[in-house]
């Protein structure tokens, strides 16, 4: 498929999706071809559509950060502007999640809503194509002149991301037009004849690539190449405190680093442009370079949770086996860029490792942040909160306004908050919610493969011209059992692949009373499918024990409760009133057990300590059950519920007696 044939197929509901690879075995699917039908991202997409876009709006809104393009375009700018250099980027990601929403339910509000913001947008572009709101205008500091922290070449790649989305749910408008002067601006102030800069947080370039990727324009996708190469050279100036030029993973050259490193949502945007280039290009050795470091960085600094970043100094990823649960900071917004770049690399591979992350990413990291109302989020995801936070003061007053004005100063706290002095969390969870379907199947040439499982309808043309249709019946992740209808097949064979998760063991595949083991990896059927038929996979997701490697010191002794894909938690509300978590241990010799919908493990409690000793060491304690301990049925939640029903203290990795 030539770039402008890519172009093409890319517009309208039908190709709507976030990557869209001008070559490869695998087509991700788009807005049209996959309907969720209800569980639990239907849900969480049904409270993002209702509840957290509007949110995001109004508070962008009340804190002056859409005023400030009204500002830009009448002339008016004074020294003090509201809101960090970078909130122009919240913007355009609310933008883009408004387009995407458009795409998937077709309601007309979101497009009036994009139509709305772009405006307000458009009218602060100068006549060259630069667009910033924070610099080059009066009582403002020059274009480019902080590039290591002003985030504006950062703003441009999130308007750009934005405008792909329009592109591929409404098609040519004012906004990709906007974008395209702000790319066309880049390129000749940033091209091999202009400023040799970069900028300090990678996001220009995965903008560039997929914008290239959308209009046909390879010189875009060039531009993103340009600064990828350029990058690792130590051009950026590292302030004191943050540690060396790894923070801005501008220490190596993306072709030679081992692992990822520094700020880990830098780390993994940059990680993901250099896979669409790696694609477009035709560049092995890139690709390899980012499945090597994925792979290191997997293997040894990712939580449980698929969580990334072991550091609240920089945001950044620590050192290996670096993981302690307590000082995990797990920032959202690194887990919507792992979901990208795990995405984008098992599009390139096929490989299901990919998939099984974004699988756990998705469920414990993304899925977490949001409140049930969709109202407020969680920055940080730690694993272990040992103080109860504050309760976010943000419900509802009886005539429906926010009875909340201020915005959230700390990233961590114990409890969701409705904004944040810095707010990129949010619309990075809107937007990724809006498409979040579109990361369900891949088809290729004759077949159609399940890669996440909801509830939802696919109609899928495969990559010989012929079309199935299958209706996906499943609770997952509650229940384990998928059920795949086919409503319509192509003649001749095909097959349809059902991805069985890494974690399963014990799966089972059902065709027509016909059973079959089906291990880890993926089940296929490939054959003349039947109208009306049912294939049924069920992968047993009953609850288990997860031990840590002996390497990460901070869980040494400690264990943890997965049931299928979802990492579970002990919460304080849950424990005798006369005991704390630290106060707990779990009998590992007895499995945990489901019971009334619930997760219990047997553990053992010690009344409340008093102040204790006062030096807080000594001899090996007695290795027998401490005096005046009980043993309890403790009741777990799963993770991304935690802090849902009141505040709270939390762990997930919990001391054990081992069996």
């Amino acid at each position: 498929m030539t770039a402008e044939e890519n172009a093409t197929t890319a517009v309208g509901p039908n190709g709507g999706r976030p990557v869209v690879p001008t070559r490869g075995a695998r087509r991700p699917l788009g807005m049209g071809e996959v309907a969720l039908t209800g569980g639990f991202w239907a849900k969480l997409q049904a409270t993002n559509a209702t509840a957290t876009l509007a949110h995001c709006e109004e508070w962008m809104e009340r804190l002056g950060w859409l005023a400030n393009f009204d500002r830009v375009a009448d002339g008016t700018t004074g020294p003090e502007r509201p809101g960090w250099s970078f909130s122009d980027s919240e913007v355009y990601k609310l933008i883009e999640a408004l387009a995407w929403e458009y795409g998937r339910s077709g309601e007309h509000a979101y497009d009036a809503a994009v139509r709305r913001l772009t405006a307000r947008v458009a009218r602060a572009q100068d006549p060259d194509g630069y667009l910033n709101t924070a610099f080059g205008h009066a009582n403002h500091p020059p274009r480019y002149s902080d590039l290591e922290f002003g985030h504006e070449l950062y703003c441009t790649g999130h308007l750009l991301q934005a405008a792909v989305a329009r592109l591929r749910t409404w098609g040519d408008d004012e906004l990709v037009a906007v974008a395209r002067r702000a790319a066309d601006h880049v390129c000749a102030t940033f091209g091999p004849d202009g400023l040799p800069g970069i900028c300090g947080h990678p996001e220009i370039e995965v903008g560039l690539a997929e914008l290239g990727r959308a209009l046909g324009q390879e010189r875009y996708v060039e531009q993103a190449r340009l600064f990828l190469d350029r990058r690792g050279h130590r051009t950026l100036r590292v302030p004191f405190g943050i540690g060396s030029g790894g923070y801005f993973q501008d220490d190596e050259p993306i072709r030679k680093a081992a692992t990822w490193r520094g700020h880990a949502v830098r780390q993994l945007y940059l990680s993901a442009a250099a896979v669409d280039v790696a694609v477009e290009c035709d560049d092995a050795e890139l690709l390899a370079a980012v499945e090597r470091q994925w792979t290191n960085a997997v293997a040894r600094r990712t939580y449980l949770t698929g969580g990334m970043g072991s550091r609240h100094q920089d945001e950044g990823f620590g050192e290996d086996w670096e993981l302690p649960p307590d000082r995990a900071y797990c920032e959202t917004c690194a887990g919507v860029a792992s979901v990208m770049v795990s995405w984008r690399l098992y599009l390139a591979t096929g490989q299901l490792r990919y998939a099984d992350l974004i699988e756990r990413t998705a469920f414990n990291v993304i899925a977490t942040s949001p409140r049930s109302d969709g109202r407020a989020f969680f920055y940080a995801n730690p694993l272990h909160q040992r103080a109860v936070g504050e309760e976010s003061d943000d419900e509802e007053s009886d005539d429906g306004e926010e009875s909340d004005d201020e915005v959230s100063p700390r990233a961590e706290g114990g409890a969701r908050a409705a904004w944040f002095d810095v707010s990129c969390c949010p619309t990075n969870v809107a937007r990724t919610l809006a498409t979040w379907h579109t990361y369900l199947a891949t088809a290729g040439e004759r077949e159609l493969t399940l890669l996440q499982y909801a509830a939802g309808q696919i109609s899928a043309q495969l990559g010989d011209g012929r079309t199935v249709e299958i209706e996906v019946d499943t609770a997952y992740p509650h229940d384990g059992l998928v059920t795949v209808r086919v409503l319509r097949a192509p003649a001749g064979p095909m097959a349809l692949r059902l991805r069985v998760p890494a974690w399963a063991r014990g799966a089972v595949l059902d065709e027509g009373g016909h059973q079959h083991p089906a291990a880890p990896g993926l089940a296929v059927v490939d054959r003349q499918l039947v109208a009306g038929e049912e294939i049924r996979l069920s992968i047993p997701v009953s609850p288990r024990y997860t031990w840590p490697d002996p390497r990460i010191d901070a869980t040494r002794g400690c264990v943890a409760v997965e049931r299928g894909p979802l990492v579970y938690c002990a919460e304080s509300l849950d424990l005798p009133p006369d005991t704390t978590l630290e106060a707990l241990t779990v009998d590992a010799a007895t499995a945990p057990v489901e019971r009334d919908g619930q997760v219990l493990v047997r553990a053992f409690t010690t009344p409340r300590p008093g102040p204790g000793p006062a030096w807080p060491y000594g001899p090996a304690p007695a290795p027998h059950t401490p005096d005046g301990a009980r043993t309890v049925e403790l009741p777990l939640v799963p993770y991304h519920q935690w802090a849902e029903r009141a505040p709270s203290a939390m762990r997930v990795w919990l001391p054990a007696r081992h069996p």
